[in-house]
């Protein structure tokens, strides 16, 4: 299922410097895959080895292309397959210190680790990352600005709050993906116990709706074309209800020009190229 606000095209003549596909995004298992030229990247791999398999294979890709797995943090939604493809492919993963310690030997042994500190840059095969500190509950939790070819995609998930650092960081963006998690009511009114509620709702929890779309005016600029609305709750939340907050909040902007995605837990979303 796809919700797009606006289909935009590409200039003609101009190529494609950025691809990206999110294979899956949600509480179940997030894993987005990033192609900058020769250099194919996965952001988390939170699905089964199997699965993001054959997730890669309807999009055309393989694990054998990867170039390396970038990990934003601990939660097993993020780095179920983390392990197995890195053993079974040699997949280097690019991983924070605090992060590693954190998951406790879950991930196994693997062939190539490579730490990373939050706020220092990486490059990886011609793509230059910035890895940033992000409020959630993980030991040293992170989001990715990656810039390749004077193009800049930008990538915040599982998050309490937009904090400065966030905003400073994803600023410039041509592309971005962010988390619309959840609707208040429905959380309020919804099944969760209140203690989970509380954490959801909080600091070192996941943005709403309209957080995420608080933090999109604060992103918002001419050369902004794509937003992908990801880490959606499935109890908590509704794709037409994240899409439909988005949509009016750009449109009472006059940000008519910015194509919005809402990322599924169960479907592989459309390749998004700039």
């Amino acid at each position: 299922m796809e919700f797009i606000l606006l289909r935009p095209t590409l200039e003609r003549g101009r190529a494609i410097g950025i691809r990206y596909t999110v294979l899956a995004s949600g509480s179940k298992g997030n894993c987005l895959y990033l192609e900058c030229g020769r250099t194919r990247l996965l952001v988390d791999a939170g699905l089964t080895m199997r699965e993001t398999k054959a997730r890669l294979s309807l999009i055309g890709a393989s694990p054998e292309d990867i170039t390396a797995i970038v990990v934003s943090h601990e939660h097993v939604d993020h780095v179920r397959g983390v392990g197995p493809l890195a053993r079974a492919y040699g997949m280097p993963v690019y991983i924070a210190g605090r992060t590693l310690s954190a998951t406790e030997g879950r991930l196994g042994v693997m062939p190539d680790v490579r730490e990373f500190c939050p706020g220092e840059p990486i490059e990886i095969s011609g793509v230059y990352v910035e890895p940033f500190s992000t409020p959630h509950d993980a030991a040293d939790p992170v989001g990715f600005a990656f810039h390749y070819a004077g193009l800049k995609l930008g990538l915040a998930t599982d998050l309490g709050y937009a904090s400065r650092l966030v905003i400073e960081r994803l600023k410039g963006s041509d592309a971005v993906v962010l988390e619309s998690n959840h609707d208040p009511v429905m959380l309020k009114e919804g099944p969760y116990p209140w203690h989970l509620k509380q954490r959801v709702s909080g600091k070192q929890g996941h943005l709403s709706n309209m957080d995420a779309c608080r933090l999109l005016m604060q992103l918002m600029h001419p050369g902004l074309r794509h937003v992908t609305l990801a880490h959606l709750s499935e109890t908590n939340n509704l794709p037409e209800l994240a899409f439909d907050t988005t949509r009016k909040v750009l449109e009472s902007r006059s940000c008519g020009h910015v194509c919005v995605r809402v990322a599924m837990q169960n479907e592989v979303g459309e390749p998004v190229e700039f």
